[in-house]
Order: structure tokens, then C-alpha cells, then sequence
């Protein structure tokens, strides 16, 4: 083909295959992973849903009726959906293999008044999603994408971003679930105020995932140190798993050679964290759900970048006569 005729496509193949190699090219096999879990900030009135709808939406996704399940099958990608600290019971989940259990404990703390979690607990997240990382790529997973489930973690997320781009909350703050003009206050003056009690800055990611962060970002920052050790490329989907992407980019910036921004959220959070990284999303479709439903729309696209650069031939090979 002329040079560069397929654009962004043969760049991200390009990608791949310094990635995984040519051997590893094969982008067959790929997972979704859903983080869940809950957060304690919920009790400042920051979301337009109750905490207990984190526990029924993942009962949702284990009977394979939410968003991220039906574009997930249409696409041909596995979902896995993980337990790192939802308050509802759902032993019953784990037992029936239909929830992985990683649970750190049952939801974030109130980090309007205190550290969202110990440090010791955000060192768990990391550990675990990194864990889920390795075996996946272990059993033959050769691309995984970061999903998100839990009331209220756009307002971490949100804090997350203003503290690593050096922002102010109020020009990146989103409405989140559709908080209204005064539910969309509240939680600025919130987030404004865990930042301030928790002492966070960006130069130790550590404190900031435990002071403003979430269970499930932690596992998600944890889902891409583990992808990148095992040569997998991580698609990262909107905001809350941007923030997770982000947390484990401060930590070990040579990880953004291995992200994928699947979409641009209508939250200007994650616009922020993705210019710092320096990563431009795929798709743009004015979208803000989480789950990982943006990844399973641009995992696809991702696999035929990388099978332009496997299987297409070359002029001389196909022996057509170049300009």
C-alpha cells in the first residue's frame, strides 16, 4: 500500500508488535477485566446512585446482562469480574466460579475525613491486579482491557487526575453517574477537600492511591504493571480505569509504551490523564459508562492493526509495481 495509507490502524499494529514480538502477534484470545468495589465517600452524597447498586451491577455482569457483556460477546472477548472490596455479599458468586475473589475489604473508607485505604491496603491492590495480569497472560490471554465498577469512583478518579496533571478539580470535574448543578458542586468541594486532608501529591503515587484512590483503581493500576511484565498490551477504557492506568504510570513510566486508550470519556478527567501520558484515545463516541465497554469496542480494532502487520504483503511480495 501507499506509506502510512492505513493511518492510526497500521500504527497500532505497529505497537503490537514491538509489544509481544512477532510470535506473540496473535491477539485471538483477549479479556476484559472488571474491577469492583465500593467507596466510603459515597456517604458525602456524590453519586445520583445508592452504594448498593456496586454489589447488584456485578451480580448483573456475572449473569451476563450488562453493557460490558453484550458488546463483550459481540466481540468475542472474556470478561472476568473481580471481587477487590464490594460491600454486598457475593460469596455466593465466587463459589459458583463466576466472581474472582480479591477482595482487600469492603470498600474505601470516607477520604473527605482520612486515607481512603492504609498503604499497606493500596500495596494489596497493586499486588492482586498485577496477580490476575500474569496469570491471564499465563493461560494464553494476549490482550486485556480494564474495566470498573463502583458508586461514587468517579470523585477518586476526579482527585487522582487533579492531583497527577496539577489541576483544579473544578475544570476537570464531571457529573460522574448525572449528579445535578448541585450534586456536580458537592462533589468538587469534596474531592477539593480529600485532597487537602490527605497531604497527596503526584511524586509518591503510593500515598495518592491511598489517600484518594479506590480499591478497584488499585487493581487496576496493579492489571497494567502486571500486563506490561508480561508483554501484553492493556487497553484502557474511561475515566476510573485511566486513573488506575495512571497510578501505575507514576510509578513506572515505562508502562505507557504499553497502553491503548480504547475511547475519550465525556469526563474531562480523563482527557487530562491521557495527555500526560501522552496517549491518544481511538475512539470518540461520546461515552461514559465504565465497565470496560469502550475497550471492547476498540480491542478489535487494535487486532486488525496488528494483522495488517502479520498478514498483509508487501508490494514486492505481491508483485505489484511501485510509483
Amino acid at each position: 500500500m501507499p506509506r502510512r495509507a492505513l493511518g492510526r490502524l497500521l500504527e497500532l499494529g505497529e505497537r503490537v508488535a514491538g509489544i509481544t514480538g512477532w510470535d506473540g502477534m496473535d491477539l485471538t484470545r483477549k479479556m476484559i477485566v472488571v474491577m469492583a468495589a465500593d467507596h466510603g465517600v459515597t456517604e458525602e452524597g456524590v453519586s445520583a446512585y445508592p452504594a448498593e447498586v456496586t454489589g447488584q451491577m456485578v451480580r448483573g455482569f456475572a449473569a451476563g446482562i450488562a453493557a460490558i457483556n453484550v458488546l463483550s460477546r459481540h466481540a468475542g472477548i472474556e470478561v472476568r469480574v473481580v471481587d477487590m472490596g464490594v460491600r454486598s455479599d457475593l460469596s455466593d458468586l465466587v463459589k459458583a466460579g463466576k466472581l474472582t475473589d480479591a477482595r482487600v475489604g469492603p470498600g474505601t473508607r470516607n477520604m473527605r475525613r482520612g486515607p481512603a485505604m492504609t498503604r499497606e491496603e493500596a500495596v494489596q491492590c497493586i499486588e492482586r491486579g498485577a496477580a490476575i495480569a500474569r496469570g491471564a497472560a499465563v493461560d494464553g490471554v494476549r490482550m486485556l482491557g480494564t474495566g470498573d465498577m463502583g458508586i461514587g469512583n468517579t470523585t477518586p478518579s476526579t482527585a487522582i487526575a487533579a492531583v497527577a496533571a496539577g489541576l483544579d478539580v473544578s475544570a476537570i470535574a464531571g457529573r460522574g453517574t448525572g449528579v445535578d448543578d448541585a450534586g456536580l458542586a458537592r462533589k468538587i468541594a469534596v474531592i477539593e477537600e480529600s485532597i487537602a486532608v490527605n497531604h497527596v501529591d503526584s511524586s509518591d503515587p503510593l500515598g495518592l492511591l491511598s489517600g484518594v484512590g479506590g480499591f478497584e483503581i488499585g487493581g487496576i493500576a496493579g492489571l497494567v504493571l502486571g500486563a506490561a511484565e508480561s508483554r501484553v498490551p492493556v487497553v484502557v477504557d474511561g475515566v476510573i480505569s485511566t486513573a488506575g492506568a495512571i497510578i501505575a504510570w507514576l510509578l513506572e513510566p515505562r508502562v505507557g509504551d504499553y497502553l491503548f486508550a480504547a475511547h475519550r470519556s465525556v469526563e474531562k478527567a480523563q482527557t487530562a490523564m491521557l495527555s500526560l501520558m501522552g496517549l491518544e484515545p481511538i475512539l470518540d463516541l461520546g461515552m461514559r459508562l465504565g465497565e470496560g465497554t469502550g475497550c471492547a469496542l476498540a480491542m478489535p480494532i487494535i487486532e486488525a492493526g496488528a494483522k495488517v502487520i502479520r498478514q498483509m504483503a508487501t508490494f514486492d511480495e505481491a508483485g505489484v509495481s511501485e510509483a
